[in-house]
């Protein structure tokens, strides 16, 4: 794949925040904790939309525990702003360097996506907005382990779906993949051309990245896999279709948030083989996952969004 020309818009976004971007990690995070209270406590950014979704999620909590959690939300939500933009400075070799030296994300199990990449040809990693999922195109340099992965920055494609802006789409794009060398693939697929993407590609070992647990948008097919987090969910499920239909391996990604700026990944697999299994089966071990980790650290996780309508 090829990029687009880029837009004046984002040429000067990008401009605008390199200054910023080059201050440390602890300016940001401070930045990002203020300006998650205004976002909660201030303008009200989609409050109710997070006390419903937790109220909903956690029934057994009382109100002034959804208050709390909402209010440890906003702080981490705020936390992931200031991650994002910091990680934004990261670009190239120096820059991945900078990135390495913060150990800000750390794969704890390499072997094991060596392992399940080996499987099969392609391998399909479920993702969620769990931990900062701004923070993927930075994978190479969250290894701090003896044991190597296989493969580099080319055999990975993080799926995303197009904003509206072309301006802050490309600048966002740019920033999501600031210390990756832009080679082969420049490290993020957008949803729409995925399927053709993987058709050309299917027999070159490859990795996609699906963060897949927003409300199905547009015309995806809606699935119904039951209830999640104690309410009926419809999930899109153009990521495990592909992995049934190519005979990939699908594994779930695990985000933990040990401190500010600082995750561990963990590759949990879910299946060497999609042999017998559907779409809507696999979907289903994926929600599950899920639900364990959010009932673990039920803050983090992206509460904004609309997940159940």
């Amino acid at each position: 794949m090829t990029q687009e020309k880029k837009t004046f818009g984002a040429a000067l976004l990008e401009i605008l925040l390199a200054p910023w971007a080059a201050l440390p990690l602890g300016f940001h995070l401070a930045m990002g904790r203020f300006a998650g209270w205004v976002a909660g406590s201030v303008i009200g950014y989609r409050r109710e939309e997070v006390l419903i979704n937790l109220s909903r999620s956690f029934p057994e909590k009382k109100y002034k525990a959804i208050k709390a959690l909402a209010k440890q939300f906003y702080r981490h939500f705020g936390e992931i702003l200031g991650e994002a933009i910091w990680f934004g400075g990261c670009k190239g070799k120096r820059g991945a360097k900078r990135l390495h030296r913060q150990h800000m994300v750390e794969v704890v199990n390499p072997e094991v996506f060596n392992e399940t990449f080996a499987a099969r040809d392609n391998m399909l990693v479920l993702s969620s907005h769990a931990g900062n999922w701004e923070l993927l195109g930075g994978w190479f340099n969250y290894n701090y382990t003896d044991t190597p992965f296989e493969g580099d920055e080319s055999i990975i494609g993080v799926v995303y779906r197009q904003l509206h802006s072309k301006a802050w789409d490309r600048f966002m794009e740019d920033n999501r993949c600031a210390p990756i060398k832009h080679t082969a693939f420049d490290g993020y697929l957008e949803a729409s051309k995925v399927f053709r993407f993987a058709i050309t590609h299917r027999r070159e070992k490859y990795v996609y990245i699906f963060p897949t647990d927003q409300y199905p948008y547009g015309i995806a097919t809606k699935h119904d896999i039951g209830e999640f987090m104690h309410q009926p969910t419809l999930a899109m499920t153009g990521g495990t279709a592909l992995a049934c239909k190519f005979g990939m391996s699908v594994s779930y990604l695990r985000w933990k948030k040990q401190a500010p700026g600082k995750y561990t990944v963990e590759f949990v697999p879910i299946c060497l083989d999609p042999t017998g299994e559907t779409p809507e089966s696999l979907m289903r071990k994926y929600y599950d996952l899920l639900e364990e980790d959010l009932k673990d650290q039920p803050w983090n996780y992206l509460w904004t969004h609309r997940r159940w309508k």
